[in-house]
């Protein structure tokens, strides 16, 4: 029978104890929650969430719509599981677009650095310079207003973020030992940027991922709210606040309950990324 190393058992520990912190159980569950609502949809919602119905407008919540209808007779409950699936599609696209660009131009400006690194920090810079939300803005209204190209706006105005977060690991780790002797022994840039360098600094970018993923919702939505992402009658969280914003008065549930969903989501993914990083960070754990 093989023995476990002290060091395995000491990490599988510190993972049940990490497990079991409350903050951790109530962050996952509330992901796993929009995951398998954006996933299920079609077989959780009860309603078409785009089917109108103008002989039931603006009722309360009641046992045939649990979360009321909206001005046109929509399901409301319908319409915010299937915002999950709008909000679910920005983090993939959006953070995912900044993680990879990012992440590449971090290492390119890490691992080269000189005039690579300055000219690529700088034009960082410059977009670190405006407003997220504005930049935002600037390159929808360029591009045309759509769910697509509001998520690639996000996805651009993040990826200093992750550029300059990459580029701090590279600049310590490309000078270890390891690093060195992959060089000595004739491997190029490539090779030992993608499998000596990049896999002991993705943890750092894994972390920010999960933190990024929250305010990338809540920028979507605030984009879908402002006109200019997700375009009707697509069931999105912050189109339907749009929507819910001049009834708030005589049917409150039109915004009140995308909003939850929205403070829901963020929260439990804000949960879930400081648990990681105070897990993987060792000046925290």
């Amino acid at each position: 029978m093989t023995a476990i190393s002290p060091s395995v058992g000491t990490r599988r520990a510190w993972l049940r104890k990490w497990l079991r912190r409350p903050t951790v159980i109530l962050g996952a569950a509330l992901v796993l929650l929009f995951l398998f609502l954006a996933i299920a949809a079609p077989l959780v919602a009860p309603y078409d969430p785009i089917q109108q119905d103008f002989l039931r407008p603006t009722q309360p919540p009641n046992p045939q719509h649990w979360l009321g209808t909206d001005q046109y007779g929509r399901d409301l409950l319908s319409r915010v599981i299937y915002g999950a699936r709008t909000a679910l599609l920005a983090v993939l696209v959006a953070d995912g677009l900044a993680l990879v660009l990012g992440g590449f131009l971090g290492l390119l400006a890490g691992y080269y650095r000189g005039w690579v690194d300055s000219v690529l920090m700088r034009v960082m810079d410059v977009l670190l310079a405006f407003p997220y939300l504005l930049l935002a803005l600037i390159i929808v209204a360029g591009l045309g207003p759509s769910l697509l190209n509001a998520m690639i706006a996000i996805g651009i105005v993040y990826t200093p973020q992750y550029a300059r977060l990459i580029r701090g690991q590279v600049l310590s780790v490309r000078e270890l030992e390891y690093v060195q002797s992959a060089r000595a022994l004739g491997a190029n840039d490539a090779r030992v940027m993608l499998r000596h360098v990049l896999p002991n600094s993705v943890i750092a970018l894994v972390v920010l991922a999960t933190l990024q993923a929250g305010t990338v919702i809540v920028e979507t939505a605030a984009l879908s709210f402002l006109g200019l992402g997700a375009q009707p009658p697509t069931p999105d969280w912050g189109a339907i606040l749009a929507d819910g914003q001049s009834y708030f008065l005589t049917a409150w549930w039109i915004a009140t309950f995308p909003g939850l969903a929205i403070l829901l989501v963020v929260l439990g993914f804000n949960l879930l990324g400081d648990a990681l990083r105070d897990q993987l960070d060792p000046r925290r754990r």
